[in-house]
């Protein structure tokens, strides 16, 4: 089956916005990434962003590069009703998580991940990886990416097609989907980066990806999973679209209902219905 999934999304993907999207199409939903190190040390804004409000689908999207650190998480970890997993980042660009061995550096380091993956199995938890194509265009024209693809074993990995030294103006390099779905070796392909219409989901489709992920297209339009699925026919019958007015005082409802915080609340409420540049 084909997935519509949120990606994560720093500053925005609390709860109220995960539920919000999740009612509005998006299948899988996924936490603001965290270090490990922030929940061993009790980093209060690092628990609030896996303090469970709802039911809502979500995996943890984590940062690791410590097999001891991950365990000793792990161990004290509890899963909440909504939980389905997590998510180890191999994508973040961020020049201090790199400088840290973490995120877009983890990329060509295909053994620490696999054994990083074992051990969230071993806990008894789902477990996906998301990369991009290496840390820079080197890592890239060298393939180094294939190198997870065929050599770790997560329930799905989600690619951004994009190099970690590449800026948010360029363009994502959809050709080297066929070659990664191919290298999974039947693990599901998840497609991110740049993708906010019905005709470029089709066109990932037709590459052989099992879904997609999109992030910054929702903030201004939550409903763009539903929007794009009922231009495409799945679903049946089609499902309503609101106006952004209406998805605007829906996120005041859910945020009554299930609290957050007044500084989220703000920034989605001041970008909904706003086109946004697609990255």
């Amino acid at each position: 089956m084909f997935r519509f999934m949120l990606a994560s999304l720093e500053r925005y993907s609390d709860s109220v916005f995960r539920t919000l999207c999740y009612n509005h199409g998006a299948e899988l939903t996924f936490t603001e990434m965290a270090h490990v190190n922030s929940f061993l040390n009790n980093n209060r804004g690092s628990l609030q962003k896996i303090e469970p409000r709802d039911s809502t689908p979500v995996q943890i999207q984590i940062l690791s590069s410590n097999e001891g650190k991950l365990d000793r998480f792990l161990s004290r970890f509890r899963p909440f009703k909504g939980f389905r997993g997590f998510n180890l980042n191999l994508s973040c660009p961020s020049k201090d998580v790199i400088r840290q061995g973490k995120g877009a550096a983890m990329v060509k380091r295909a053994t620490k991940t696999a054994k990083l993956v074992r051990l969230i199995r071993g806990h008894g938890h789902p477990v996906s990886v998301k990369i991009r194509l290496g840390l820079n265009q080197y890592e890239k024209d060298n393939k180094l990416y294939l190198n997870n693809l065929g050599g770790v074993d997560p329930d799905f990995f989600v690619v951004h097609a994009k190099h970690a030294g590449q800026s948010s103006k360029e363009l994502e390099d959809d050709s080297v989907y066929p070659e990664c779905v191919d290298a999974a070796r039947g693990i599901p392909v998840i497609a991110n980066g740049g993708i906010d219409t019905s005709e470029k989901v089709q066109s990932l489709m037709d590459m052989g990806v099992s879904g997609v992920m999109m992030g910054r297209p929702a903030m201004g339009n939550p409903a763009i999973f539903d929007l794009i699925k009922n231009e495409m026919g799945l679903n049946d019958p089609p499902r309503p679209v609101p106006r952004a007015a209406d998805l605007g005082q829906e996120y005041k409802d859910l945020f009554d209902s299930i609290g957050g915080d007044e500084k989220y609340k703000f920034r989605f409420l001041k970008i909904v219905g706003r086109k946004r540049a697609i990255y």
